[in-house]
């Protein structure tokens, strides 16, 4: 699985380019599918997650060319199976989002019980409500086995603002009979992505960044050439870092619009950055202390569905919450289990109450020292990095697969913003 060894107490500084949005490669790659065209897809990460995905892809019959670096091509006029491998899909929850496509271009999807990070319950329903909505049948033997002899346009309230559950349903209804209106939909930047891109194959999709979605089908779509913005938590997780080390850091090729939910629950605990075009800059030295409530309140940062502060940078805002002067709680509404980690840090010095499942008050500036760590899952290892980072002395940390499937050359990126961070 391999570790990362981690000198701590050393600021990052420099320059580092955003990687393209992970969240937002997986559901294009599940897209492909619905063409008989080429699509070639640019600012793809170099991630595990991306890996498994273009293994699901080669097995069910499409091929994948290289011709660049962070540019793949999908060749998807082979694809005849419509059962996905177990042994993908096991590995990352996002194979799910093959059902949708698979249903529509073949009519008959068999899957695997969907793997993935261990934060709590991750409901599955929201994808069969949509999909039955549309005319699918589901049976369960082990395997989910959808059926469909024809998809047809609904008006289909989700049960949730599910994100791959909206993605899953948009790609089944591109090419259904009719109009499908999805309320209740997630409009996070990379469902934004996966509907930008489907509309330049020839999907008509109206509403997009909205939580209302109106889609007419189409009898086809065609190839595309198309490139997805950057990965916000990848961004919202360096800014983190350089703040907590007093490091000088210019991130290029954001979106800032994406991390404006951000800004309002970094700027709580006094960090501040810079926009210019697609550059954001984080200075050094801030003076972090949390900025409290009117009349002196303790603030909260909580996370909720678009566009609310993202449940994946709650991991990496708890961490930095352990170096700022003041008090503050932390409320995960949506995954039970993504706050167990903060008893590591706990360890190594942070002065965290874990009230529950859902909350933690921290109280900072704690100083944090050098421990031996283990990654349950992308963020929160992502998370122990930074608590690494700042701590005094050497931390190891285990299990780093599950960081690398979320983040692209870390160590060596890290590394060049002169981080004391090495791979054995």
């Amino acid at each position: 699985m391999g570790e990362y060894l981690i000198e701590g107490g050393v600021p990052i500084s420099g320059t580092i380019r955003a990687s393209g949005n992970k969240n937002a490669a997986l559901p294009c790659i599940a897209a492909a599918i619905l063409s008989e065209e080429t699509v070639v897809l640019r600012n793809i990460p170099d991630i595990e997650d991306v890996q498994v995905m273009l293994e699901v892809f080669t097995a069910l019959g499409g091929r994948v060319e290289r011709p660049g670096n962070g540019v793949i091509r999908l060749l998807p006029s082979g694809i005849k199976t419509s059962e996905i491998p177990s042994e993908q899909a096991k590995k990352i929850r996002a194979s799910i989002l093959f059902a949708g496509p698979l249903l529509a271009r073949t009519g008959r999807v068999v899957l695997p019980p969907p793997g993935g990070d261990v934060i709590g319950r991750r409901r599955l329903d929201t994808h069969f409500l949509a999909l039955t909505e549309l005319g699918a049948k589901v049976r369960t033997s082990g395997n989910f086995v959808f059926s469909a002899r024809v998809l047809k346009g609904a008006d289909i309230f989700l049960d949730e603002a599910s994100v791959t559950g909206t993605e899953n349903a948009v790609m089944a209804a591109v090419l259904a009979k009719g109009k499908t209106i999805l309320t209740n939909a997630a409009g996070e930047p990379h469902v934004q992505d996966l509907c930008r891109m489907l509309v330049s194959m020839g999907a008509s999709i109206e509403g997009i960044g909205s939580n209302v979605l109106v889609i007419t089908g189409v009898k086809k779509l065609s190839g595309t050439d198309f490139e997805i913005g950057a990965d916000f938590m990848e961004v919202g997780s360096f800014i983190g870092l350089a703040a907590v080390t007093g490091g000088d850091l210019h991130i290029e090729g954001t979106r800032p619009a994406d991390l404006r939910p951000a800004k309002i629950a970094f700027g709580k605990l006094g960090i501040v950055w810079a926009e210019e075009g697609g550059i954001i800059h984080v200075p050094a030295r801030q003076p972090l202390a949390v900025n409290c409530d009117l009349g002196g309140m303790i603030p909260k940062i909580d996370d909720a569905p678009w566009p609310g502060f993202p449940p994946d940078l709650t991991s990496i805002i708890t961490v930095v919450a352990t170096q700022v002067e003041g008090t503050v709680l932390i409320h995960e509404k949506m995954f039970e289990s993504r706050m167990f980690f903060v008893d590591k840090l706990i360890a190594m010095g942070a002065r965290i109450v874990l009230c529950d499942p859902h909350r933690a008050v921290v109280s900072g500036p704690a100083k944090l020292h050098g421990s031996e760590l283990h990654s349950p899952d992308v963020r929160a290892g992502m998370a122990m990095i930074i608590a690494a980072m700042c701590a005094e002395g050497k931390s190891v940390i285990r299990n780093v697969y599950q960081i690398e499937r979320g983040y692209e050359n870390l160590v060596e990126r890290l590394s060049s913003l002169g981080a004391r961070i090495s791979k054995s």
